[in-house]
């Protein structure tokens, strides 16, 4: 009876010592599981960037590339845009004198020639009137072969005549004033320099 009775305790102690064996080699086991499962934990929850930062990368990838274009473009528009707009010069003539009359003709013809070299448009316009208007007339006209020679060589340059001068001049000399072939009539000398002025052009008065 006594053996039974020991046999009986030492089966029991080895059911106790296993119960409480088990619980520390599971605890073991999950130890070691739980760093592949924290690792494997991070990868699952990795955020790729929001689609909120993508676009604003987007945004200012297109935006530098927009403002690289504009900048080229300007590069290339500006020296066309400046080539295109031509150079215009208005003289002035309301003087009967030989000198004043030669002095425009000066002007004009090295204005006209300095553009040509370099490659550019100018427009070139004398408008006389007053006294200035024998300056245009056939009869009266010191400079009229100089005119009909710049008209061949400097088609950028025009002579306009005054017509209310011309009609003061018919009524005063009671005879039809005859003007160069070079000349155009404008109703007003005065009103023709006002209106070039205000297109732009470039005064001068002599």
């Amino acid at each position: 009876m006594i053996r039974t009775g020991n046999l009986a305790i030492a089966a029991i102690a080895g059911l106790v010592m296993s119960l409480l064996i088990a619980p520390t080699a599971q605890a073991q086991a999950d130890d070691q599981m739980r760093p592949q499962a924290s690792r494997q934990y991070r990868v699952i929850k990795y955020k790729p960037p929001s689609r909120q930062k993508q676009a604003s990368k987007r945004d200012d990838q297109t935006s530098k590339r927009d403002q690289a274009s504009k900048q080229k473009l300007a590069l290339v528009t500006k020296p066309a845009e400046t080539a295109r707009k031509p150079h215009q010069l208005l003289l002035q003539v309301n003087s009967n004198e030989p000198a004043m009359m030669n002095l425009a003709l000066n002007n004009a013809t090295n204005v006209a020639q300095y553009y040509r070299d370099i490659g550019e448009d100018v427009s070139i316009e004398v408008v006389t009137f007053g006294p200035g208007l024998h300056m245009l007339r056939d009869d009266t006209s010191p400079v009229k072969a100089r005119i009909e020679a710049l008209s061949t060589s400097n088609p950028e340059i025009s002579f306009k005549a005054c017509g209310n001068t011309r009609e003061n001049m018919r009524k005063a000399e009671n005879k039809d004033i005859t003007l160069l072939p070079q000349a155009t009539v404008v109703k007003s000398g005065v009103v023709r320099v006002m209106e070039l002025q205000e297109r732009g052009w470039t005064y001068v008065k002599l």
